[in-house]
């Protein structure tokens, strides 16, 4: 592990984690990153889930904090995207990783935001604040989804035009993904809106729905949310994912889980 990451030259597996090589690190502004790291032969996991990644603490044991694979499952990498908190235990410190560095790495993926806690439906709503983009990533670059839905929107509400990470790729429609740029350039549809700068679409998620311009031209069916076609999907901050939880269940959605499908899943195990 570089100085900048860490004290410990090199650190050990233990029964819950793997040891894994930092591959690349992207910083998208002064507080926003992204990072790749090696994935493990053995490791699997479903599109959307979460793990467990972090670096030695200051008494010598893993400091852990869950984060979404933005990776879709078959990928040879595994990428994570994380903000920058000075003072932060671990994000002080993992802001700072450089090509080379080891991290840990969990060895279970857990989560709800996958496919299979959602019934099957005609369009899917991603909506995501901040860091809340990961796991829809993983999600909109997976073939399943893709034989699930017949549209996906994936809405992406930041407070800076810079916090807009992976905003080309996303605008292309995926165009670079050999597995699903065909499927994608018919049914993925890219929503980017920002609340403190001037952009093109301005505004919370919940003030778009209210007036409709969440439901782009493009986006096939009624410019409401559907109980009986739609499913949603949040992550992202505590307070638009209270916000939705309620107002989602007013309309007629029923909360969704791994052992119980329903119409829309938060992931509650963290928040930006």
């Amino acid at each position: 592990m570089s100085d900048s990451a860490a004290d410990t030259a090199t650190l050990t597996p233990t029964g819950a984690l793997t040891v894994e090589e930092v591959l690349s690190v992207h910083h998208w502004n002064d507080h926003l990153f992204s990072f790749k790291i090696t994935r493990p032969s053995t490791f699997r996991f479903r599109s959307g889930e979460f793990i467990m990644i972090g670096l030695p603490g200051d008494n010598g044991k893993p400091l852990l904090r869950a984060y979404s694979i933005a990776s879709p499952a078959y990928a040879e990498e595994l990428e994570f995207l994380s903000i920058k908190v000075p003072d932060g235990p671990l994000t002080s410190r993992l802001q700072k990783i450089q090509p080379g560095d080891q991290i840990y790495l969990g060895r279970k993926p857990v989560g709800t935001l996958v496919a299979d806690a959602l019934r099957p439906g005609k369009r899917l709503f991603l909506f995501s604040t901040g860091t809340g983009l990961a796991p829809f990533l993983s999600l909109a670059r997976d073939p399943d989804i893709y034989e699930r839905f017949e549209q996906i929107l994936l809405v992406h509400s930041v407070r800076r035009v810079s916090d807009l990470a992976f905003r080309t790729e996303l605008e292309s429609q995926l165009a670079d993904d050999p597995l699903i740029a065909d499927e994608a350039l018919l049914q993925f549809h890219y929503l980017p809106t920002v609340t403190r700068e001037d952009f093109h679409t301005q505004g919370r998620i919940g003030t778009m729905i209210e007036d409709g311009r969440l439901f782009i031209p493009q986006l096939r069916g009624p410019a409401k949310l559907d109980p009986e076609n739609d499913r949603i999907m949040l992550c992202g901050s505590m307070a638009m994912i209270r916000e939705f939880e309620h107002s989602l269940e007013a309309m007629g959605f029923e909360e969704g889980s791994n052992n119980k499908p329903g119409d829309f899943v938060i992931e509650r195990a963290f928040v930006d």
